[in-house]
């Protein structure tokens, strides 16, 4: 009997994390890890207007389509999310023709 409310409580535990994660005021900081600045990414940045970045895992597509838009004052035409192989989520964002992923690059540093 005590087993069950057990499990009950940390399914209640990690329900309400996830809530935080998703209803609590929204921090970029926390969806966006880093930039991935491998020579593909580079790549993409210079030719597609594409910036790549380590994620939450619990991210969505639209967390990360809001974190970036809000963290680097550019438009998001398209997120893709990738599971990597490593353990890590990645996200690649195609900025707008407005904005510039060569610029967004150096302002990080990348470039």
């Amino acid at each position: 009997m005590a087993d069950k409310q057990a499990v009950s409580d940390a399914k209640s535990t990690s329900v309400a994390q996830e809530e935080v994660l998703s209803q609590a005021a929204f921090d970029p900081y926390v969806v966006i890890k880093f930039p991935i600045s491998t020579e593909k990414a580079i790549r993409q940045i210079e030719f597609n207007n594409k910036l790549a970045f380590v994620v939450h895992p619990r991210s969505t597509k639209a967390d990360v389509k809001k974190a970036v838009e809000t963290l680097f004052k550019v438009s998001v035409l398209k997120v893709n999310i990738q599971n990597s192989i490593h353990g890590q989520k990645r996200a690649y964002v195609t900025l707008g023709a407005d904005s510039l992923a060569s610029d967004v690059s150096a302002d990080l540093g990348l470039i």
